[in-house]
This record gives C-alpha cells, sequence and structure tokens, in this order.
C-alpha cells in the first residue's frame, strides 16, 4: 500500500518552496553592522556618479560620452553597464 499521491504533489512542493524562501528570506536579511555601512557608502557613491551622468546629459553631451563616463564611475560598485540603474526609452 502506497500513500503517495500525485494529486497533493503540487500542495506539497508550494508548501516546501514557501518554506525554503522564508529560510532564504530570513538567511539573506541579516546583515552585520559592517555590510550596511558598506552598502551606505556604495549607495551613494552610484548616487554621486548618476548625477553627474545627469549633469553630463544637461550640459548637452551625447548620451554615449555619458554613458562611458557613468560606467568607469561605477565600475565595481553595481551590476550592468548602468550601474544599477535601467529605464525604459
Amino acid at each position: 500500500m502506497n500513500c503517495f499521491s500525485f494529486q497533493k504533489l503540487p500542495a506539497v512542493t508550494f508548501s516546501l518552496a514557501l518554506a525554503l524562501s522564508a529560510v532564504l528570506s530570513v538567511a539573506h536579511a541579516q546583515h552585520s553592522d559592517k555590510e550596511v555601512k558598506e552598502d551606505i557608502q556604495r549607495h551613494r557613491a552610484m548616487a554621486v556618479a548618476h548625477e553627474a551622468a545627469a549633469k553630463c546629459l544637461e550640459s548637452g553631451q551625447k548620451p554615449d560620452v555619458c554613458t562611458k563616463q557613468l560606467q568607469a564611475a561605477c565600475k565595481g560598485l553595481a551590476v550592468g553597464k548602468y550601474c544599477g540603474m535601467k529605464h525604459a526609452h
């Protein structure tokens, strides 16, 4: 006699996924004071880089020039070639 039922599989899978998600969220949410301070510094550095990119565009420079400056300023700070920010055009 087998107690396993394929009908219960989606509910079990969902429950396991939900539990795993909760565990990973708690593990990910716990940052040391040092990590939080480093995060703050990275956010501020990215903000400075983005402000410089905005001023570059305001000055009439071509977007490609400003993007290259942004990429140089953000190297190692953020993910992707837009320094952690990409918007629709």
